[in-house]
């Protein structure tokens, strides 16, 4: 039996979708909804990992854990969200992993949690995160998380941790990454030059799965498909939709203006801005990710042609949303 953590996030929902393609026997943790998944393999359960006892009763019989649950957010007002979820809630699913001598725990990170991305000079697995490099909340509480997975690698607990970049896959497209696939629908006018990793979320799955049932511990790699601009994303999406690409440049005076009116239309409004200071910055960095650590590790593996994600994505999206 698996426990899948985060069970109804874009991650979460693909893997458990995956892992019972291949027959294998799940139970996905869910604190409120959960997707409309249904297989005679599948139980979902109830519980929160902030529960010590809900884990507890999660992981009897349990052999592998992948943890897949957290907040993702660059809105200061979540910083406490943020630190419960990510880090108290991953300490927790070690302790309760230890306690419940499970086999193996796969820990869902991010490139966040790297540090202050460089520009310039390529990412890899070696770069180290200190309190000077930090760029966001988010990466912060996503690095202690990772410390809390090492920690319970010291402590006998077999683990391996991914780090991927920006994902890319069919679901919830009102949050999450998918809201970018919606704002080129939509025909969103503005665009930058800015350079980040995209990773198809099929691709991220099958890794994780590779990984977990490889005999590799204690180990961390950066899940990257492909180092592209946010223009050439947003506009193959508008291609693949039959949408027009954008147009505009936003240059980082506009950057700058932009978050702080969103700043201010929060603070009157209390909703949560669509673009933070953070956020603003990053879209403007030109950064690029290393993927060799995992290609020279599992033999075979390849990622998904950039195009061909993208394709599969607006067409699932179509389906999903009745779209023209």
């Amino acid at each position: 039996m698996i426990l899948v953590t985060g069970g109804s996030g874009l991650v979460g929902s693909h893997l458990i979708t995956f892992l019972l393609k291949e027959g294998r026997k799940v139970r996905a943790l869910y604190r409120a909804n959960h997707q409309a998944i249904t297989d005679k393999n599948l139980e979902w359960y109830k519980g929160d990992i902030l529960d010590v006892l809900d884990l507890e009763e999660a992981l009897v019989g349990i052999t592998q854990v992948y943890h897949c649950a957290a907040i993702v957010s660059f809105n200061p007002k979540d910083k406490k969200q943020l630190y419960q979820t990510n880090v108290e809630g991953t300490a927790n699913i070690v302790n309760a992993s230890l306690d419940a001598n499970v086999e193996k725990l796969l820990y869902v990170s991010s490139v966040a949690a790297l540090g202050k991305v460089t520009e310039g000079k390529a990412i890899n697995e070696t770069m180290t995160w200190t309190e000077a490099s930090s760029n966001s909340e988010y990466g912060k509480t996503k690095y202690l998380a990772e410390m809390e997975v090492w920690r319970g690698i010291g402590e006998g607990l077999n683990a391996v941790i991914i780090n991927p970049t920006i994902i890319l896959g069919a679901s919830n497209w009102d949050k999450g990454s998918t809201g970018i696939f919606k704002s080129a629908y939509n025909e969103f006018p503005w665009f930058t030059n800015g350079v980040s990793g995209f990773v198809d979320v099929a691709d991220v799955v099958k890794a994780m799965v590779l990984l977990m049932d490889s005999t590799i511990t204690a180990e961390r790699f950066i899940l990257n498909g492909t180092n592209i601009t946010y223009k050439e994303l947003f506009s193959e999406i508008a291609i693949q939709f039959g949408k027009k690409p954008p147009t505009k440049e936003v240059t980082k005076l506009i950057a700058a203006i932009v978050w702080r009116v969103e700043a201010i239309k929060g603070l009157l409004t209390g909703k949560k801005p669509l673009l933070t200071k953070e956020t603003a910055h990053t879209a403007q960095l030109r950064v690029y990710f290393d993927n060799t650590k995992l290609l020279g590790t599992l033999q075979g593996f390849t990622y998904s042609p950039f195009n061909n994600t993208v394709q599969r994505i607006c067409e699932e999206l179509k389906e999903r949303y009745n779209l023209k």
